[in-house]
């Protein structure tokens, strides 16, 4: 009875499950087929999706990678099951086909040719590095070796501090990306902290109790004002000093008979209309003869001939 006892508790004992792993859903870019489009990073994104998602079945893989299609590469994958439903039988034949259909013809050969005659030009350190990367990804069955990897790419770089700091350690493959990229990057900020312009530090202000006053010292006259500081201006129409005759604003009655600055006479319009008209004028013509003025009533030609003898 106790050895039953000790069966039943053994088998009653519950054995220790092993936790679940979920699945990851991971976002993989369409590839459409064009000329220059990456292949080969493609199919590292879907590898990499395909393992998140746990999908172990090959029929499973090839309609995920199907799913990732786009543009004329998914027309081409589509219509080869639409002729042959079984053409992609596993998710290595669908890569070979996929490679077939659309990388270049001899993809190695041009591929092996590019990365040696590689350079940066125009390009920084990280745009030029992933290029080399792709480059020796597509040289599968006969891969170039370390060596000529590291001379290839640091005979590449622009002519600069990087490339002689790079020369002068003669590192590895990885290593020469990895301090290439933190050289430029170091040379950027300090070109950066030189660019920039330092700010002068402003004054302090010492607060004030009250409002302060205006300083009016510097202050200068604007208009007429600033023109009649100067005694030597004379005024023909009134006579007096320090104004223009354009600024005079003595009476009209005061200034009959004499000229402004323009050299007219004010007498003369008046004159004229009364001469044609065959009437004596009426205005005083005022003359001066040794100091002594004697008024007489003029006549038409006298009071022309009169303004013709003061111009």
């Amino acid at each position: 009875m106790k050895e039953q006892r000790k069966i039943a508790a053994r088998a009653t004992v519950s054995t220790p499950s092993t936790p679940r792993v979920e699945s990851l859903k991971l976002h993989v870019n369409s590839y459409v087929g064009r000329e220059g489009e990456p292949l080969l990073c493609w199919l590292v994104e879907v590898d990499t999706a395909i393992t998140a998602r746990r999908i172990v079945d090959p029929l499973s893989k090839v309609a995920f990678a199907m799913s990732c299609l786009g543009g004329r590469a998914r027309s081409w994958a589509y219509g080869r099951r639409l002729t042959d439903p079984t053409c992609f039988s596993t998710y290595e034949v669908f890569k070979e086909e996929l490679r077939q259909a659309f990388e270049p013809p001899q993809n190695e050969f041009r591929s092996r040719a590019e990365f040696l005659d590689l350079q940066q030009g125009r390009h920084d350190v990280h745009a030029y590095a992933q290029r080399a990367r792709y480059l020796v990804s597509n040289i599968v069955p006969n891969p170039i070796d370390e060596g000529t990897k590291v001379v290839t790419f640091m005979k590449g770089l622009r002519d600069g501090p990087v490339k002689t700091y790079l020369f002068q350690e003669y590192p590895g493959t990885l290593e020469a990306i990895t301090l290439a990229m933190q050289e430029e990057f170091s040379l950027r900020q300090a070109k950066l902290h030189v660019n920039v312009p330092r700010q002068m530090p402003r004054p302090a202000m010492k607060p004030t109790g009250g409002p302060e006053p205006m300083d009016l010292s510097s202050a200068t006259t604007a208009g007429p004002q600033q023109r009649r500081g100067s005694t030597n201006v004379h005024c023909f129409r009134c006579g007096n000093n320090g104004h223009y005759a354009r600024e005079c604003t003595a009476p009209v009655h005061a200034a009959k008979g004499r000229r402004d600055d323009t050299g007219y006479c004010h007498g003369k319009q008046q004159t004229n209309a009364t001469s044609r008209r065959g009437t004596p004028a009426d205005d005083a013509v005022e003359r001066v003869d040794i100091g002594h003025a004697v008024s007489k009533t003029a006549a038409p030609s006298d009071s022309h001939s009169h303004c013709k003898k003061k111009r």
